[in-house]
């Protein structure tokens, strides 16, 4: 059974981008487009892992943290171009349990995708053999 990830992000370019590269590492993608309907998709399908924009509108990246970890453990990566350590900090601290900066090459994006699915102990893993040698850009 593949990893399902959800990728909540408001800039629909990038979530394409996202579910091209991690389809490519066979893992099931689905994609909300506000933080509401992340909440909403979270509680719904059960993904094994989410990969977080921070700076949406209506309910932003730190809020769907919040309101996450009020009934999930999921893990959360955030992946964001804000490059600030209070940030990162605020971010830790509102529940995401990993933070990359963008740009991030794929190889980077993948093996911490990886080390979090290994954490939860969901089954599966994904291939890092012939990794794309993309960035994922802001």
């Amino acid at each position: 059974m593949p990893i399902k990830v959800l990728i909540i992000d408001d800039d629909v370019a990038m979530a394409e981008l996202l579910a091209v590269l991690l389809k490519a590492q066979g893992l099931e993608v689905s994609s909300a487009i506000n933080g509401s309907e992340g909440v909403k998709s979270i509680r719904e399908t059960s993904p094994d892992l989410v990969v977080l924009d921070l700076m949406m509108t209506e309910v932003d990246g730190w809020e769907v943290c919040k309101r996450v970890r009020t009934f999930s453990n999921i893990p959360i990566l955030v992946l964001s171009a804000l490059d600030s350590p209070g940030m990162v900090a605020k971010t830790l601290d509102a529940g995401a349990d990993d933070y990359l900066i963008k740009p991030v090459p794929s190889g980077v994006l993948v093996a911490h995708i990886n080390k979090l699915i290994r954490r939860t102990n969901v089954s599966g893993k994904m291939n890092q053999n012939n990794i794309p040698s993309l960035a994922i850009f802001p």
